[in-house]
């Protein structure tokens, strides 16, 4: 059977380390996950967080693959926000990343990412 490959949002990173959620596809071979460096920053940059959390965050994410902005995300990052100057940039960069690499967006945060009308979303449910 083929792997299934997504890019993973921030919420769903926060849902599976406060309670485990999504551990049916965060925990399965039959999914191949990329992260943004993106997604690492806003974890990590988490008011209050302790150094206990960060080394668990940091573990974790080791079992996936980090995706870091090059050339092409960044271009297409400006064409996105030149299409969508209301939109949160960070939002913005995981969709430049998410269509560069041609990866679907796992989320919660559907109304983030849906007026990107190129953007494939996958919601887990």
């Amino acid at each position: 059977m083929e792997k299934i490959s997504l890019l993973v949002d921030t919420d769903i990173f926060i849902d599976y380390f406060n309670a485990g959620r999504f551990s049916n596809i965060l925990e399965n071979d039959l999914f191949v996950i990329y992260f943004s460096v993106v997604t690492e920053k806003e974890l990590l940059s988490k008011k209050g967080l302790k150094s206990s959390e960060k080394e668990a965050i940091l573990y974790t994410l080791k079992n996936y693959r980090r995706i870091r902005i090059n050339d092409s995300i960044a271009l297409k990052y400006s064409e996105l926000r030149k299409m969508y100057p209301a939109l949160d940039k960070e939002d913005l960069l995981i969709a430049a990343t998410a269509l560069t690499r041609k990866l679907p967006v796992m989320t919660r945060n559907y109304k983030h990412y849906k007026k990107i009308k190129e953007l494939s979303l996958f919601t887990g449910k």
